[in-house]
């Protein structure tokens, strides 16, 4: 039979385990970072090798998908960043009193119920940080595109016939 003291939770497991959740909490950041780096690369590489003439349509839907994708990506990096440090604080507060459940457990699905909920990766990708970082190069691609595309607008509301010219 095991002695209070035995079942007693030492302070170098707590550390261990809080040591193995900072690390997760840390990764997702840098992943977070090297999202970013990512998207301004592949925006960069996308618009240095533009041929001389270009389908605009095809390179605005391209960068507004770089775009989105690279968006939701990095919301939900922080979002799982944000549930780590949920877990972090949940086992600051249960290990102490001699709470070994869920003890070691990494997987953040594991906590649901036991920590407060944070919130979705939508709410995560519209924070300030995300929405200017993410929304200034779309409304960009956006405003560039309605502007180059005008005069083909703008025929098409006149109701005036719509002349063509094949790219060469």
């Amino acid at each position: 039979m095991m002695s209070a003291d035995n079942d007693k939770i030492s302070i170098e497991e707590i550390h261990k385990e809080i040591d193995l959740i900072q690390a997760c909490i840390t990764r997702m950041a840098q992943n977070s970072f090297v999202i970013k780096g990512w998207f301004v690369s592949i925006y960069a590489v996308i618009l240095a090798l533009l041929p001389e003439r270009v389908n605009m349509f095809l390179l605005c839907i391209s960068l507004v998908a770089v775009n989105v994708i690279f968006w939701y990506l990095d919301g939900f990096f922080l979002r799982t960043e944000k549930i780590y440090r949920k877990i972090y604080d949940w086992v600051l507060a249960e290990r102490p009193q001699n709470n070994r459940e869920l003890m070691y457990q990494l997987n953040p699905l594991k906590f649901k119920g036991k920590i407060e909920e944070v919130e979705s990766i939508w709410t995560v990708m519209w924070s300030k940080t995300l929405r200017w970082f993410y929304l200034i190069p779309l409304v960009i691609v956006i405003v560039v595109y309605i502007f180059e595309s005008w005069p083909i607008l703008f025929k098409i509301m006149s109701r005036t016939p719509l002349t063509l010219t094949p790219l060469p």
